[in-house]
């Protein structure tokens, strides 16, 4: 009961929370030089004053902030998105094209950044002030200081061009039309220099959390009561301290959810992915306002929703969490 209580006041406390990123991301748009019409007019090579106007017009850039705030707040409440001029269709139908490819690029590299940091945080930290904790600890500082651009365009020369390994960019072949495993195991060889790319950053900081977790576990009086009791050393590290250790890995999570998917902009950019942090990139220069709007307001779901998934967790992982909440 107390469990499904938490989960209650998450859920609350998340909409106050998405309201006012939707509210600050629209005023400040309005700062911002130019607009859809200016946009239009400028692929379109030019158009009289009338048809300026009348556009205007149309896309309701003649009225007050106040009013098209409260007539965009309205429609989400209705779950609609509004229209996208430049790309001609429904938002939702655009995002809907391209949040496949992101789901899949964060969820890959936060896959490999979580499950390989965690296993060399835990030989760091095993091995601690011996080689490999030298060499673990000196690889992710290179990890981390590497911007993910450059990891990215290096990875493109190496195993792309010059050993001719991988695909340089895309989601998934076009010259070929493949159904099934075969699309699955194509899309996954594109997107493989992409995730690795992304997850680099993010496995520095998990291994680099997950030693210092461990070595603090380590000597907690439980591990030494463990011990006494004659526990081998395999499920006294698998059964007590791995799990006490992996409650700030955990919370890590939640607090990188947004970044890795502003990391994604970078990443869908170098590598040509057709995914959400490309398509804000293409809003942004194109002053798209419904469209970027739109693809804040899913990545803010998105994010809450990983939060929300990770606070139920850590409460499975510790109870008192719960107990006291």
């Amino acid at each position: 009961m107390r469990f499904l209580a938490l989960a209650g006041r998450r859920l609350l406390a998340a909409v106050p929370a998405l309201l006012i990123i939707l509210v600050g991301l629209f005023l400040l748009l309005q700062l911002a030089p130019g607009d859809t019409v200016d946009a239009l007019v400028a692929q379109m090579g030019g158009a009289d004053a009338t048809m300026i106007a009348n556009l205007r017009d149309y896309y309701q850039l003649n009225d007050s902030v106040s009013v098209r705030l409260g007539d965009y707040l309205w429609r989400l409440v209705h779950l609609d998105l509004g229209y996208s001029a430049i790309y001609g269709k429904p938002v939702a139908l655009v995002i809907a094209e391209r949040l496949p490819a992101t789901l899949l690029l964060m969820g890959s590299a936060l896959a490999i950044a979580f499950s390989v940091g965690m296993l060399l945080g835990v030989i760091a930290a095993r091995r601690v002030n011996r080689w490999p904790d030298t060499l673990i600890s000196s690889l992710g500082l290179v990890f981390y200081a590497m911007p993910s651009f450059w990891f990215g365009l290096m990875g493109i020369f190496v195993f792309a061009v010059w050993l001719d390994w991988l695909p340089s960019g895309g989601f998934e072949s076009i010259d070929v039309s493949l159904h099934g495993l075969a699309r699955v195991l194509d899309i996954a060889w594109h997107l493989s220099l992409p995730t690795i790319t992304l997850s680099m950053i993010f496995l520095a900081i998990y291994l680099r959390i997950m030693r210092a977790s461990m070595l603090e576990v380590s000597t907690q009086d439980f591990i030494r009561t463990a011990r006494a009791k004659g526990a081998g050393e395999t499920r006294v590290v698998v059964r007590h301290m791995l799990r006490n250790a992996l409650l700030p890995m955990v919370t890590l999570i939640g607090l990188q959810a947004g970044t890795m998917l502003g990391g994604s902009v970078v990443v869908e950019t170098v590598f040509s992915l057709p995914g959400l942090g490309r398509l804000a990139y293409e809003a942004v220069v194109q002053r798209d306002l419904n469209t970027l709007l739109g693809i804040v307001f899913v990545s803010a779901l998105l994010v809450i929703a990983i939060n929300f998934l990770v606070d139920l967790l850590y409460a499975r992982l510790d109870p008192r969490i719960a107990a006291t909440r």
